[in-house]
């Protein structure tokens, strides 16, 4: 295979990784924002509690993602990220646990020292929202 072939592969092979960060970054996206709907639509008994756990999560997402997505930038360049329509979940726990385990399979997106650090606090502060929702039940 000549230089310029292995280049062009290389070339591809970035720009597809480089796609599937940009859809990991828009579902992260995505899933803030369903903590903020839901946010929103909390009423009834202990409404208040699971209110404040969802406000705490909130910022700490948004600083985890913000760090994440910029050194994500200086790494890779531009990163084309569409963030999916987003929807209140109706079963807040369950949709939850069902983004930690995406976080867990996505992993191997950015494979660095230091975004696998900040993607231990982003699934880490994901952990202690499940934690605080399961204790509100």
């Amino acid at each position: 295979m000549s230089t310029s072939t292995m280049e062009k592969t290389k070339a591809k092979s970035a720009t597809k990784n480089t796609d599937k960060v940009g859809q990991f970054f828009g579902r992260v996206f995505a899933f803030n924002s369903s903590l903020k709907l839901y946010h929103w639509h909390i009423s009834g008994k202990g409404s208040y509690a699971q209110h404040t756990a969802l406000d705490q999560a909130l910022e700490d997402v948004l600083d985890d993602i913000d760090r994440f997505v910029e050194t994500s930038y200086a790494m890779l360049g531009d990163i084309n990220i569409v963030i999916p329509e987003t929807k209140t979940p109706s079963d807040i726990v369950k949709h939850c646990e069902g983004f930690y385990d995406y976080l867990q399979d996505s992993r191997d997106l950015l494979p660095e020292d230091f975004s696998q650090a900040i993607f231990d606090d982003y699934q880490e502060t994901v952990q202690q929202l499940l934690y605080r929702l399961k204790r509100l039940q």
